[in-house]
């Protein structure tokens, strides 16, 4: 996706603009994004992805993917493949692929050198006491007996560290910058915990693992970075990157500039909660099309040119706000309308049969694919005695106004002929299940008898060439409105979050409806998978993977119209 073009600037742009004019940049623009491999990619990380790899090529530069894999504790080679594919789904594509382990060795080394020079000692403060020993935004904190140990004994016991002679949780490497610093991240904050846990990338080498805050900003001098583009959770923690890098003495100087995270109404964006959805079974899975996570909105049927749209619209802003997922519904609804096909599908059919049409014979009507694009080219629907329309769409005891099918009322069929229920079949419980209808065969849409108006136009189906279909219908996983995740930063996952309520409270176990007796017109009874269309009246469809030749299966991304007008 080249955005290089694109015209509208940001704060971001400004101030890489401003350090290039100031010669504060001299080379090429480098970024970098660095998601954790402990999960899949979620609509949150691709704005943190947008920004990346659009800012990098609105300068002509270049962006790295670098894998935080600091934190072995939940990361797996599952998400680095699924990271990769959602990001050239989205069409970006990484200078360079690398891994925060392939620096372990240098970041160690780096770790020895801040010990040497006394901005580095081995605590043993368990987690409760260095909590108590942190104080409080109000209080400052106090310095642990272990501070001015010395820097032999740290670097002693920071080899033993390494060499795994020291359980989980029983020794820390920590700065040593300032506890009464009113900034508490940096009261002394853990740069290096012992975890003997085995690394997706490199096995058993290492049962001591760098924090991120220490990790991230050696990994971003390394790799020339000039620009480490972050969420604002990170702004407080600013001060605690400029002094490792100003303290690594690495050549490289990058600059942290922060952006809001992107919060959006009925959506939890916390791969610690969605992980509870997948491994607890409120949904099927990470490509759920319930979940916000890239694969499940791909799934889903939203496409790259409607998520891209949706972050041009949502920007890149300094402060914190809720986004109504409506914009989101509204971009990819925009991008369908145009790029779909136009189909008939019914999903809750009632069988109408024609009284003056000859029993097997079947007639085909060209139609066009899609009205504003002629390119797209026409199909043939089939149209015979026995068809099938929605069950909504007729109505025994009809009111005035209600201009659908009704006991001696007209319709016309779409594309097709005007109908008029002459009859009405029920079984023996009084159930409706057959409408016996005449057509006028002189009202063939094209023809001169098409000109006579009816106020009603209904889709619908021939029964004997039709594909039977599952669809299913998706509605919000939260009953709640505002998103309140819980800020999550990295090296976070061992780490309890309180919060004022479970949020698996308002899950919506009805945000999914099956129907398994949908029907649809023959003419797409070779769609693929992931092939769109818009199923005329019902809303924008995509051929779901779960398909098979017998009963293929459709999601709807969307209904056909909303009630959200962006400004």
């Amino acid at each position: 996706m080249d955005v290089s073009n694109i015209n509208t600037t940001n704060f971001i742009e400004d101030f890489v603009k401003q350090d290039i004019e100031e010669g504060a940049v001299t080379g090429s623009i480098q970024t970098r994004f660095p998601p954790e491999p402990n999960g899949y990619i979620h609509i949150g990380h691709v704005k943190a992805m947008y920004v990346d790899f659009s800012v990098a090529q609105k300068f002509g530069g270049k962006c790295n993917l670098r894998f935080d894999d600091t934190n072995p504790s939940k990361e797996d080679n599952e998400f680095v493949e699924a990271i990769q594919e959602d990001i050239h789904w989205m069409g970006f594509d990484w200078d360079k692929c690398v891994y925060g382990s392939s620096y372990f060795d240098k970041t160690y080394e780096l770790a020895v050198e801040f010990i040497k020079k006394g901005l580095a000692y081995v605590d043993e403060l368990t987690p409760e006491q260095m909590k108590e020993y942190r104080g409080t935004l109000t209080k400052p904190g106090k310095n642990s007996p272990y501070r001015d140990r010395p820097v032999e004994e740290s670097l002693d016991l920071f080899e033993r560290m390494k060499n795994g002679e020291f359980a989980d949780g029983t020794l820390t490497l920590r700065a040593k910058i300032d506890m009464a610093s009113p900034n508490i991240c940096m009261r002394d904050p853990t740069i290096y915990r012992i975890m003997h846990k085995k690394h997706h990338q490199t096995g058993d080498k290492w049962c001591i693992y760098p924090m991120y805050d220490f990790a991230h900003p050696i990994q971003d001098c390394i790799e020339g970075i000039t620009h480490s583009l972050c969420s604002l959770e990170y702004e407080i923690h600013r001060p605690l990157y400029n002094w490792v890098r100003d303290n690594a003495g690495l050549p490289a100087h990058p600059r942290q500039i922060e952006f809001a995270r992107l919060n959006i109404t009925h959506t939890k964006l916390s791969k610690r909660y969605l992980r509870r959805l997948v491994e607890e079974h409120f949904v099927s899975g990470w490509d759920d099309p319930r979940m916000p996570t890239l694969c499940g909105l791909r799934r889903r049927g939203y496409t790259p040119a409607s998520i891209h749209d949706f972050l041009r619209r949502v920007g890149i802003a300094k402060a914190d706000s809720v986004v109504d997922i409506q914009l989101l519904e509204h971009c990819v609804r925009e991008d369908l309308n145009e790029s779909a096909p136009r189909a008939m599908a019914v999903l809750d059919p009632i069988k109408v049969t024609l009284t003056n049409w000859d029993e097997g014979k079947i007639v085909y009507l060209k139609t066009e694919n899609h009205p504003n694009h002629p390119e797209m080219g026409e199909r043939e629907v089939a149209f015979g005695k026995h068809l099938l329309i929605e069950r909504e769409d007729f109505m025994e005891d009809a009111p005035k106004k209600f201009f659908r099918l009704a006991p001696g009322r007209e319709v016309r069929l779409k594309a097709a002929y005007i109908i008029k229920c002459e009859d009405v079949v029920k079984d023996e419980n009084g159930n409706i299940i057959e409408l016996l209808c005449s057509v006028d065969l002189d009202t063939i849409s094209g023809s001169e008898g098409a000109d006579r108006k009816v106020k009603g136009t209904l889709h619908w189906v021939e029964e004997t060439t039709a594909q039977k279909i599952e669809v299913r219908l998706y509605d919000y996983m939260l009953k709640e409105e505002e998103n309140e995740d819980e800020v999550e930063l990295e090296d976070e996952e061992e780490t309890e979050v309180p919060v004022k309520k479970d949020f698996t409270d308002d899950f919506k176990y009805e945000s999914i409806k099956v129907m398994k007796n949908a029907y649809i017109e023959g003419a797409l009874k070779n769609a693929k998978v992931g092939d769109h269309f818009q199923f005329m009246r019902q809303g924008y469809f995509v051929v779901d993977k779960d398909s098979t030749a017998e009963l293929p299966v459709y999601n709807r991304t969307v209904s056909l119209k909303g009630s959200y007008k962006p400004e």
